[in-house]
């Protein structure tokens, strides 16, 4: 069994880890992920991504170290390219991803979250990236990610010095967006999800693209992108149907179409399937 479920309801897509006791992470459930991922990026419709830990006492502790325990780097390899194939594609989502985190989140289970767009973590929960106590590192994102969130001086507290921190201290550094009491964190996830909802799916992907962009990209290209993507969106129907919706004080109805797409752009009904 994979051990991870993908459900999906109206526009936004949930999906859950579900490996007992501690969520861990498997290579079949991280080749799972990665299917699951192509499937939503063929799904213009689903603007948001919410990811969640079975249970409330924890979100995901990370890789099943019983697959590094023989010592076999053949093996390892195929690990860790799972790992980053599996975040990369998260990260490369069109809609927005949200990590939705309960209890415990450690090693690679704050690394998915890491490459979500969004955190937001209940009051209990604790946070870190350990690897380098059992004689491995970060190879999922958590260093370049957790550096770019907080900087590199707590970044080097939680990889070299193994802290750990609670939710409270995670928002202070930056690393969440949100805190919310125990057992809240699904509700808020699926409320931010629903705002994303109400965006025009064009312009969510294109100020999504500016943002991502905008960290790799010197300000002096960023700007004129910004500029260039604007002029795109007049090339979209959801530009004069949000402007029009707007002037006759009505809820827009979007088309899921990509861009690139616009000429059969259509809502199409999200189905749901479980893994």
């Amino acid at each position: 069994m994979t051990r991870i479920r993908l459900e999906y309801h109206g526009h936004v897509a949930y999906i859950t880890l579900d490996n007992p006791p501690a969520n861990t992470w498997t290579l079949a459930s991280l080749r799972a992920f990665v299917q699951m991922m192509a499937e939503l990026d063929g799904k213009p419709e689903i603007v948001a991504l919410v990811i969640r830990g079975a249970g409330d006492r924890f979100f995901c502790a990370g890789a099943d170290l019983k697959m590094f325990a023989d010592g076999d780097s053949l093996h390892a390899a195929q690990v860790a390219e799972a790992f980053g194939e599996a975040f990369e594609a998260l990260a490369r989502f069109h809609g927005v991803s949200i990590a939705a985190i309960t209890g415990f989140a450690m090693g690679g289970g704050l690394e998915v979250a890491l490459a979500c767009d969004i955190r937001i973590a209940e009051q209990q929960a604790i946070m870190g990236l350990p690897e380098a106590s059992v004689g491995l590192l970060p190879c999922a994102g958590g260093t370049q990610r957790l550096t770019e969130l907080v900087g590199p001086g707590w970044a080097k507290r939680l990889i070299l010095c193994a802290e750990k921190v609670d939710a409270t201290l995670a928002y202070e550094i930056g690393l969440v967006e949100e805190v919310v009491k125990v057992g809240c964190a699904w509700e808020a996830a699926r409320q931010m999800a629903s705002h994303a909802e109400r965006q025009s799916p064009a312009a969510l992907r294109a100020c999504k693209r500016l943002i991502n962009e905008g960290r790799r990209r010197p300000r002096d290209e960023a700007l004129p992108m910004e500029r260039a993507l604007f002029l795109d969106l007049f090339q979209d129907a959801n530009q004069q149907e949000g402007v029009a919706a707007f002037l006759e004080k009505r809820a827009p109805r979007w088309h899921y179409g990509r861009s690139d797409d616009i000429q059969g752009h259509g809502q199409r009904e999200p189905g749901k399937q479980t893994q």
